[in-house]
C-alpha cells in the first residue's frame, strides 16, 4: 500500500491508502476528496488540479506539453501544480503529500 495525504483549502489532512498503478484523480475520488476530474482523465480539463508538496514534486516525471497547457488554465496554479489524473503512483510516492486548492470545484457534491 501507498499512502498520500491530501491537504484540504481549510489546512486539515487526509491519509489515505493507495495500490501502486493507480492514478491520484480516481485514489482521490474514491476516498471522497474534491476533486472533480470533468474530462475522466483525459486531459481536457483542470479540475482535478493539485499543488503537490515541493518534497515530492521532483520525484514525478515531468509534465507533458498537453498536462502544461491546461494547467495555464487552472485557478491558482504554482510551480508544483500538476493535473492529478497525470500522477501514476509508484512505490518511490509512498508518503506523498498534495494540497487541493481552495479554487477547486466540487461538482459532485451538487
Amino acid at each position: 500500500m501507498i499512502k498520500v495525504t491530501f491537504i484540504s483549502p481549510d489546512g486539515q489532512a487526509h491519509l489515505v491508502d493507495a495500490e501502486a498503478g493507480m492514478d491520484l484523480l480516481d485514489v482521490a475520488q474514491a476516498a471522497g476528496q474534491p476533486l472533480e476530474g470533468t474530462c475522466e482523465g483525459q486531459m481536457a480539463c483542470s479540475t482535478c488540479h493539485v499543488i503537490v508538496d515541493k518534497d515530492w514534486f521532483e520525484k514525478l516525471p515531468r509534465a507533458v506539453e498537453d498536462e502544461e497547457d491546461m494547467l495555464d488554465l487552472a485557478s491558482g496554479a504554482r510551480r508544483t501544480s500538476r493535473l492529478s489524473c497525470q500522477i501514476v503512483l509508484t512505490e518511490e510516492l509512498d508518503g506523498m503529500v498534495v494540497h487541493i486548492p481552495a479554487e477547486s470545484r466540487n461538482m459532485q457534491g451538487i
